[in-house]
């Protein structure tokens, strides 16, 4: 019958619902995890791409490797971990020791998170006061 046909759809749906929702809940608060305290490396490589920070790629959390070329050992990054800077680093035609405002525009420190900032452009901001 056309109400039994409804039911059975009404249900099913419902079944669907429930399941999507069971995923998105369980993907959103995985299980507690201890976060370890083995070192990150930086910058390490995963898929054919370097990266110099904590990263979210085909995750819902930063996290980062603990080898050059990532081989499946990894953990969630804290708030503690890098980028950090790399002193001394490479700026036009002189090296730095320390973060400087020069060459941003905002006139705000930064530093080079590699050791030549012409060759690899990968920085961080120092300190959002200074």
């Amino acid at each position: 019958s056309e109400g039994m046909r409804n039911l059975v759809r009404w249900l099913s749906l419902a079944v669907c619902i429930y399941r999507l929702n069971a995923d998105l809940i369980s993907h959103l608060h995985p299980p507690f995890q201890v976060i370890s305290t083995h070192p990150c490396v930086f910058p390490f490589t995963y898929g054919d791409v370097t990266y110099y920070s904590c990263i979210s790629v085909h995750s819902d959390f930063d996290w980062c490797s603990f080898d050059k070329e990532f081989r499946g050992r990894w953990r969630y990054c804290t708030m503690s971990d890098p980028p950090r800077c790399v002193f001394p680093f490479l700026f036009r035609q002189k090296l730095y020791n320390e973060c400087t405002k020069d060459g941003y525009i905002l006139d705000r420190s930064w530093c080079s998170l590699t050791g030549d900032y012409n060759k690899d452009g990968k920085w961080k901001q120092c300190s959002p006061n200074k």
